[in-house]
């Protein structure tokens, strides 16, 4: 990045408010902080394209099917590709890898923990012992050429030393997640010397990943779009194994980040508005309605099935300005009233996931989380009245257009706005803050919900994803409750909050990423690969 940190926080949209609140952590940030990563990257076998997002440009890389024949160019030297995992990512870009690559000569062969019941599962999806496409893990990585480690992020704390020692020098190691980073910081550890260390990180969970790309086989562009990161570049060849990698499994557009960047504002965001926070607004707004006199089939329609259907689909097409717009009279001044009465609370427990991320906290608070469950193994998430009303309500859908409802669509915008807000203060691109703090949501992630659920959504993701979801979720549900509550019963708007709102840079930013969307909506089936039923 060129900006100083003192350019970033004067250009950060912090709202303008009549309430005496500010952001003391951003004063707190290392400047050093800004450099970290390899960055200004160059390819001489895919497409880049600049785009404008506000005040910046950023270079994207552009993928879709008819960039597949470029990949055995972009795995020069590549013979075997390695897929370490089988949980929510390893299916599916396994499956997706192998499809792309079918008739250029290169494996990809997937690496399980012998003895492992997701070995029969690897099998059912036609990877197999006998022609060397399944094995067990250390096998695999110590005959693969790149390694992608798909296992979950808590096992790959305990793993990475024996994995380490069986990549082959000149290989590379790819990870979908920063998480490991983050670990080695915290140990004070590095990448092995001689092997590139890359990251492509899907904008959605695993079942997303493959849907779309199966949809998209008539529809060039059909897919989830990946943020990449180079970290560590050992064989000159890094930047274009990981662009091969991202094309390769299904992406349409391919956005630059830092393996640091990309680990804070993913668990960052997980538990924030694309998971744990979604899942605190539901409940909240759900026991608000019912306490005002709304049934409690009425109460679900105004908060679940409002944000995953009709604010999602306006959202995702048309940015969080139309939804709004979308309001007139009361309607408008229910949406002001929600928005004021939500933000603040919001971004105090935003504030403090990203403080407590940044820190390496909370990495090691799922590392300690894991060691328990053999105690205490994560329960379900869907037991309360909210989500056995929903199946009731799901039951009985018609085709009717839902409506919008304008409480609902305050708090659950306010939410996407401050965690923006609060990325963009703290430098991250404006090309991941868009992904991270919306199109995520409302294009991978949200349908999942509507088809069957809350826990559909959060439990077909990593471990890491579930076990943040279900330790901030009530953080949020309470600070709602103790602080926005209130003041959705005083009826007051912040007239300051709602122009930050309409004047914010993050919906030039949408208007931008919109058209980078997928080229068709996602369309969740039941028994998919990878899917928890």
């Amino acid at each position: 990045r060129t900006e100083t940190r003192a350019q970033v926080f004067a250009s950060a949209p912090l709202p303008i408010s009549s309430t005496p609140r500010t952001f003391v952590m951003l004063s707190k940030i290392s400047p050093s902080s800004a450099a970290r990563g390899i960055r200004n990257f160059n390819t001489k076998i895919f497409e880049k394209k600049t785009v404008s997002l506000a005040d910046r440009t950023e270079t994207i890389v552009v993928g879709g099917r008819d960039k597949f024949h470029l990949l055995p160019q972009a795995f020069e030297g590549v013979k075997q590709i390695g897929v370490l995992g089988w949980s929510s990512q390893g299916p599916a870009q396994a499956m997706n890898l192998r499809d792309s690559l079918e008739g250029t000569g290169i494996k990809v062969s997937v690496g399980l923990r012998e003895g492992s019941a997701s070995m029969e599962k690897a099998a059912a999806a036609g990877f197999s012992r006998d022609d060397g496409t399944l094995g067990e893990m250390y096998d695999v990585a110590s005959k693969s050429d790149m390694t992608l480690l798909l296992i979950s992020d808590a096992a790959q704390a305990n793993t990475y030393p024996k994995l380490f020692q069986h990549l082959k020098k000149g290989s590379t190691l790819g990870l979908s997640h920063g998480f490991l980073l983050g670990i080695l910081n915290n140990r004070g550890e590095k990448f092995p010397d001689g092997v590139d260390a890359v990251a492509v990180c899907p904008k959605g969970m695993g079942p997303s990943v493959r849907r779309l790309y199966e949809q998209g086989k008539s529809v060039n562009g059909a897919g989830i779009n990946c943020s990449f990161a180079v970290e560590q570049n050992a064989t000159g060849m890094a930047v274009e194994r990981a662009l091969g990698w991202g094309v390769g499994i299904g992406a349409p557009f391919i956005f630059e980040t830092t393996m640091r960047d990309e680990y804070v504002s993913d668990i960052f965001g997980e538990r924030s508005v694309l998971l744990g926070a979604v899942h605190g607004i539901v409940e909240f707004l759900f026991r608000h309605f019912v306490a005002n006199g709304a049934s409690k089939e009425d109460a679900f329609k105004r908060t679940a099935e409002s944000i995953t259907g009709p604010i999602t689909q306006m959202v995702s097409h048309n940015g969080l300005l139309s939804v709004y717009d979308s309001f007139e009279g009361a309607e408008k001044r229910e949406f002001e009233v929600a928005y004021s009465a939500a933000y603040h609370p919001l971004m105090e427990v935003l504030m403090e996931i990203y403080d407590d991320v940044k820190s390496g906290r909370e990495l090691d608070s799922v590392i300690d989380a894991v060691s328990r469950h053999g105690q205490y193994p994560m329960t379900t998430i869907d037991d309360t009245e909210t989500w056995r009303v929903g199946e009731t309500v799901r039951a009985a859908r018609t085709s009717a257009q839902r409506p919008v409802c304008p409480t609902t669509a305050g708090v659950y915008l306010a939410c996407m706005q401050a965690q923006a807000d609060l990325l963009i203060a703290n430098g991250h691109s404006y090309s991941e803050v868009a992904n991270e703090s919306i199109i995520e949501a409302v294009d991978s992630l949200n349908p999942y919900v509507d088809f069957r659920g809350i826990a559909y959504m959060i439990d077909n993701c990593s471990i890491v994803a579930r076990l943040g979801a279900r330790k901030w979720a009530p953080r949020f549900d309470y600070l709602l409750m103790q602080q926005a509550g209130p003041k959705l019963e005083k009826g007051e708007v912040d007239e300051g909050l709602i122009t930050a709102f309409k004047e914010n840079k993050l919906h030039q930013i949408m208007s931008v990423c919109a058209a980078l969307r997928p080229s068709v909506d996602i369309s969740p089936v039941a028994g998919q690969h990878g899917v928890r039923d």
